[in-house]
């Protein structure tokens, strides 16, 4: 068994851990913001993003509330 160092040195803060708030509250803010309005149909239909969302759901085949034949 392989024996774990307990003395080793912290890891280093990269990405977004390392930049200072403001930093990253600027790169946020932007979140979208290269998109333009008429490419966002799902800000605006709110049917087709409920759709796509459900579709997603089966696709993942993760533990959703409904159709898990495994449960009794």
């Amino acid at each position: 068994m392989a024996s774990v160092e307990t003395n080793s040195k912290p890891r280093a803060r990269r990405g977004f851990a390392a930049m200072n708030p403001e930093r990253r509250r600027e790169i946020a803010r932007k979140g979208g913001a290269s998109v333009p309005g008429e490419k966002r149909s799902f800000a605006k239909d709110r049917d087709l993003a409920a759709s796509a969302g459900r579709k997603g759901g089966e696709a993942s085949r993760g533990g959703g509330r409904r159709g898990n034949d495994l449960e009794s």
